[in-house]
């Protein structure tokens, strides 16, 4: 798994850091060095409130770093530009969270992110690998993580806060050489950007209010009736937490939503029947859920996609029958078949019997699963 240390340039720890403390700084800064990779992360909160608090960015180009001022950022109009330049190649690990941070503070949908701990996977590293873990491994150096979950909206940062925050960017553009490297042998190169692309792209995808009552799984069972509602009270909801900043759980949990779906109120006192609902969002919300509820019991439901169901116990005899196949393709490509194969795509498939509507399996996958390709269609035919 290791490349010779001699073969990759870790920069090291600079003696002091760099701060930039202005837009217009900053956007210098950012054309210093055309055609380097940028590497990113970002610091922030999100505990009693909807959107995440921006505490810091952190940047770096080749071996020069910088911690920025969120303010300082959200001011700097080549900031906004880069970030969202599909030619400025932006070098992350685990990228999930600082995408819907640019998403909600910014208005900004990243272009040009590679992930490397997908980048991680690909090269036979390990699934869902932590950065930590992965520098150590490659490098030798143990990171102090003592600070991981300080304060970082306050300021001054401490010391440690800011030496902790370069080191999480100081290993990325190493850390990118050994995985393209790896990848490279494996003609996988390309399929990091592939990968990567469409990871940030479905998770634009999933900003749609009127999308995520399908990700309450537990309200399959609903009619088809009762799920129209459930889609009209769970885009209230995120339309509700986001007008107020508070996570979706504060306004209404998700099983509450499903049982107001279920029992389909008539009145205030048939809403505060309804166990678990809280006295207080009766109080404040039982005009709006009571409309919710009148409206989808009488729109038409004809074209509501329905709530994926678990698997029958037949279809869990074949989904491990089916990920044999996908497991022996995943293991001759020292790949996870978590990553080849997520459990949630396997069961669509399992339910559909075809891979032909997915494209999730087109791409980079498919020159992986061509080796049992006409195993796989032979049994979801059979």
């Amino acid at each position: 798994m290791t490349l010779p240390l001699s073969a990759i340039d870790v920069p090291p720890a600079p003696e002091t850091i760099h701060w930039i403390s202005t837009p217009s700084e900053l956007d210098t800064w950012l054309d210093s060095a055309p055609g380097l990779p940028l590497v990113l992360d970002t610091e922030f909160e999100r505990v009693n409130t909807f959107y995440p608090i921006p505490g810091l960015v952190q940047l770096g180009l080749g071996d020069r770093f910088c911690l920025v001022d969120p303010e300082v950022a959200e001011q700097s109009t080549r900031f906004r530009e880069v970030i969202a330049d599909p030619a400025v190649i932006k070098l992350l690990y685990a990228m999930s969270e600082d995408l819907e941070l640019f998403r909600d503070w910014l208005d900004i949908r990243p272009k040009g992110v590679v992930d490397l701990q997908i980048g991680a996977a690909m090269a036979g590293a390990g699934f869902s690998l932590g950065y930590a873990r992965f520098v150590e491994t490659l490098f030798g150096e143990a990171l102090d993580k003592s600070v991981t979950r300080s304060d970082w909206i306050s300021r001054p940062l401490s010391e440690a806060q800011q030496r902790y925050a370069i080191d999480d960017i100081r290993f990325l553009a190493p850390m990118h050489q050994w995985v393209s490297t790896h990848l490279r042998e494996r003609g996988l190169e390309a399929a990091l950007v592939e990968e990567s692309t469409r990871f940030a792209d479905e998770l634009a995808g999933q900003d749609d209010p009127d999308a995520h009552y399908l990700r309450l799984r537990g309200g399959w069972a609903l009619t088809a009736q009762q799920q129209l509602v459930l889609k009209k009270l769970v885009a209230w909801r995120e339309l509700e937490s986001k007008e107020r900043d508070r996570p979706r759980g504060r306004v209404l949990a998700d099983p509450l939503l499903i049982a107001i779906a279920d029992q389909l109120p008539k009145s205030v006192n048939e809403l505060s029947n309804i166990q678990g609902v809280p006295a207080g969002a009766v109080r404040r919300y039982s005009q709006a859920l009571l409309e919710l509820v009148e409206a989808g019991c009488t729109a038409d439901c004809s074209e509501l996609k329905p709530i994926a169901p678990p698997l029958t116990r037949d279809q869990q005899a074949g989904f491990k029958e089916l990920k044999r196949f996908f497991k022996k393709a995943s293991e001759a490509a020292d790949i996870p078949v978590e990553l080849v194969a997520p459990r949630k795509r396997l069961e669509k498939v399992m339910q559909d019997k075809t891979l032909a509507e997915s494209p999730f399996f087109h791409g980079w996958r498919a020159k992986i699963l061509e080796p049992v390709m006409n195993d796989i269609e032979g049994y979801l035919t059979s």
